[in-house]
């Protein structure tokens, strides 16, 4: 079945663009919307993933196919003058590994797409945490690539809502779709958006989530041992039970009044865990012995 979306008309004069993408999949979507609003690409950068937290495999299919330069190594100054040599007008940035040297002698404009709601939320992939913290908005900001992490001027903002039950795979999906809707923005208005840009207020910075931040503690409120589970979604959190170390992509629970102590397994049913919690219970539904990476390199 073939999806079709019908775009609202923008207002503003269309200005198309030579435009250069550095990425992975998760803003695959970028591409697609600029080439779809009259931007033509001339080269594309990307890195090695582990597909599984990442993935590029979309990136270097498009690459292949339309027989755009690829370069998976990092961008340095050569890789920029070959930019300027190609007419390129923007590097458009949107989920990619490394920081940008200066881009000002080499090309007109930098941009980077960045999934949070800046200037909060600056860092390398604050999803997981907007879970954690309970927020209830969000967005995709695109912003001038400047000397500082995601610390550029504000180009431009798309917000949506966050569920109180969110979790990591709808908020991904939201963040890509807000993503189409704001690079559509980027591409009809970019000159007049680029012109109006805004500096940013100070913010915060959210580092790279750790073990840590995966891990369950069974001695914390059901409702928190949850969220931490809705935020790792597929890229499973860790659980400490009785020795043993499991990789967590499913858990259910419940509010119960018991004597039990925290952390204890109560019941199992065939590989179903309940395990207590100060105010009830946690059930592990889904998991594994083996970490994710472990079984990525076993194959199936």
């Amino acid at each position: 079945m073939r999806l079709v979306v019908t775009m609202p008309q923008i207002d503003g004069e269309r200005q198309p663009m030579r435009f250069a993408l550095a990425g992975f999949d998760m803003f695959h979507g970028v591409l697609d919307t600029l080439v779809s609003a009259g931007w033509t690409p001339v080269s594309l950068f990307s890195f090695v993933t582990d597909d599984q937290v990442n993935s590029n495999t979309e990136i270097v299919s498009y690459a292949a196919a339309h027989r755009l330069p690829l370069q998976m190594s990092r961008i340095d100054d050569a890789a920029l003058r070959a930019l300027r040599d190609l007419d390129c007008d923007v590097l458009v940035v949107a989920g990619y590994g490394w920081k940008i040297p200066d881009w000002t002698p080499y090309v007109r404009h930098a941009i980077n797409f960045h999934p949070a709601p800046l200037p909060d939320a600056r860092g390398p992939y604050p999803l997981m945490r907007a879970i954690l913290d309970g927020h209830r908005e969000w967005a995709v900001t695109c912003h001038c690539i400047s000397s500082g992490f995601d610390s550029g001027d504000i180009v431009a903002q798309e917000r949506f809502a966050l569920a109180a039950d969110e979790c990591h795979e709808s908020l991904q999906l939201k963040v890509q779709m807000a993503g189409r809707r704001l690079a559509r923005q980027i591409a009809y208005r970019f000159d007049a958006l680029w012109a109006a840009r805004t500096p940013q207020a100070d913010g915060s910075y959210w580092p790279k989530p750790t073990e840590a931040d995966r891990t369950l503690d069974f001695t914390r409120p059901l409702n928190e041992v949850l969220a931490k589970v809705r935020a790792n979604g597929l890229h499973e959190c860790i659980a400490h039970l009785v020795g043993s170390v499991l990789y967590v992509r499913r858990a259910i629970g419940w509010h119960e009044q018991h004597a039990s102590e925290p952390g204890t397994i109560v019941h199992v049913c065939r590989r179903w865990y309940v395990v207590a919690v100060p105010d009830g219970f946690v059930a592990l539904i889904e998991w594994s012995a083996v970490s994710l990476s472990q079984r990525a390199s076993i194959g199936p």
